[in-house]
């Protein structure tokens, strides 16, 4: 069942991005697609497997493989500059271990768009199927790359890195793409503001060479507070539908523990459940 003229806009999380996973896994196997999905980082990447129509591929994916230290650990760090393994992630998980349905992927109608940053500009890049066409996993690579701790992605002559420091839920472009009403799914609960960060003199030894990224990751908690701000006005106004969780997380962006990550994917996957009526009533008022 494909919902018209409804946008799903995913936040992205590192590891918390599991509660996404629960929530999309709940979305697939009810039939519940949308025609236009947008995300970043984690939710770009969780968003992969659900227009694939993978049932289950978000857990085994991130869930079974977190212990793995090929998947993130400090050994990837002092080996190769970083914690998680993004040749293991974004190659030899989706096309040996747990193959990717890239034919499901690319006949479903549904737009996908994923949101990067720009190291020059420190601006939001954005790629939609027709931008990244056969190079999905590039892409999903560099909207997850974080900063310190995996190296920039170069594509379409532009030097990439993970999403969510320019644009974290990208609502504006849903917005500017057409879309009205928007279902929203955070990783973080109600109440939560991001701080300043605290490593600007790291960040500006790191990357010396490119200035807006250095402004984009200063700004970083202003964006994100503004646009939370933004959100819950329009969910005063009845223009977007917020699924989050409800309770401060106690998993980290890279959590590794397995128990940990299964509740809070189930956590997800109940609270779509639970939102289901109030979804089909927002989708069809």
């Amino acid at each position: 069942m494909m919902e018209k003229q409804v946008g799903l806009v995913l936040e992205g999380g590192g590891m918390r991005g599991v509660y996404t996973g629960g929530v999309l896994e709940f979305f697939l196997e009810n039939g519940l697609f949308f025609p236009y999905v947008i995300g970043v980082s984690a939710g770009a990447c969780n968003a992969a497997s659900y227009l694939s129509k993978q049932k289950g591929r978000n857990k085994v994916v991130t869930i079974d493989y977190a212990s793995d230290p090929r998947y993130i650990s400090w050994k990837n760090y002092f080996k190769n500059r970083q914690f998680f393994g993004m040749d293991f992630i974004f190659d030899e998980i989706p096309n040996k271990h747990v193959p990717y349905h890239y034919d499901e992927f690319y006949n479903s109608p549904s737009e996908f768009v994923v949101g990067t940053t720009d190291c020059v500009s420190g601006e939001p890049v954005y790629f939609n199927k027709q931008d990244y066409g056969q190079e999905l996993l590039k892409v999903l690579r560099a909207s997850s790359s974080l900063p310190f701790i995996a190296p920039e992605v170069k594509f379409q002559d532009k030097m990439l890195l993970d999403g969510g420091i320019s644009d974290p839920i990208p609502i504006k472009k849903a917005q500017r793409d057409g879309f009205e009403k928007n279902i929203i799914i955070l990783t973080r609960n109600k109440g939560y503001k991001k701080r300043p960060s605290r490593f600007h003199f790291l960040a500006s030894r790191k990357y010396p060479q490119y200035k807006g990224l250095l402004n984009a990751l200063q700004n970083r908690y202003q964006i994100y507070n503004e646009t939370i701000d933004y959100l819950e006005e329009e969910e005063k106004k009845g223009k977007v539908l917020i699924i989050r969780p409800v309770h401060p997380l106690t998993v980290g962006r890279m959590e590794r523990n397995p128990q940990k990550l299964e509740s809070l994917y189930y956590q997800g996957y109940e609270d779509a459940k639970q939102a289901m009526d109030k979804i089909h009533n927002y989708i069809h008022s």
